[in-house]
């Protein structure tokens, strides 16, 4: 069980039922949602850093070759991070890190954020599910710049967090725009989800820059995962 069951009785389903409607933009933030002790061997997982690719998108246009990135202008580009790469150096983290990509986009899960959202989700007209559900890094010198994830059918975001001991002068924030002039942030820590309606008012976001407080540090990354779901 990926889930920790405390968290998904109908009570909870409830109460952010209701964070949810009352809330802009239209979000739900859960603490251990999942199961801390499967999260943690997760995280080993991502600190091999031959497993990442830098990824970069501009206003214009995804996924922008160096070429193309370094023809645009500052203000153009919103995105500069790393995506992992599927494969890591040890068999057994390459199946636990696959096993938890998978359950995000199983029956299982996806009912549950149905339930929450009062909607069916379903992936039957996604082409490519496992390119909508990844881990993500940022490093002091990436960047998430203001941007909508609003598509057509896109009903539901989740961001989850991956983060050991973050601490609260190393930045990293979630920002949510808000609305009223009233913004939402919150901070990246272990075990974190946030869920949002990415098409209801004031979700546009991006994520305050990553701050090195160690440099001695093993690790000065922020570690999440990103999941987009439709519906019909």
């Amino acid at each position: 069980m990926w889930l920790s069951n405390k968290k998904i009785v109908d009570s909870t389903i409830w109460e952010y039922q209701d964070l949810l409607l009352n809330s802009s933009p239209n979000h739900v933030v859960i603490d251990n949602l999942f199961d801390t002790s499967k999260l943690n061997e997760l995280t080993q997982v991502l600190h091999d850093n031959r497993s990442w690719e830098t990824q970069r998108h501009t206003y214009s246009a995804l996924y922008v070759d160096n070429d193309n990135w370094q023809g645009a202008k500052d203000e153009h580009r919103f995105v500069q991070r790393d995506v992992w790469q599927g494969e890591t150096h040890n068999r057994n983290a390459n199946n636990i890190a696959h096993s938890f990509l998978s359950f995000l986009r199983g029956d299982e899960f996806l009912a549950l954020l149905s339930r929450i959202f009062n909607v069916t989700l379903t992936d039957k007209n996604v082409a490519n599910p496992r390119v909508n559900t990844n881990y993500f890094r940022l490093g002091p010198a990436d960047f998430v710049n203001q941007h909508a994830d609003d598509s057509p059918g896109r009903e539901v975001c989740m961001l989850l967090y991956l983060n050991k001991d973050w601490d609260a002068n190393s930045g990293g924030d979630l920002v949510f725009m808000g609305k009223n002039g009233k913004s939402v942030s919150i901070a990246p820590l272990f075990n974190r989800c946030v869920l949002f309606d990415p098409s209801s008012e004031g979700a546009e976001h991006w994520v305050n820059t990553v701050n090195v407080v160690n440099e001695n540090s093993a690790s000065n990354y922020r570690y999440n995962i990103t999941s987009w779901y439709w519906s019909e």
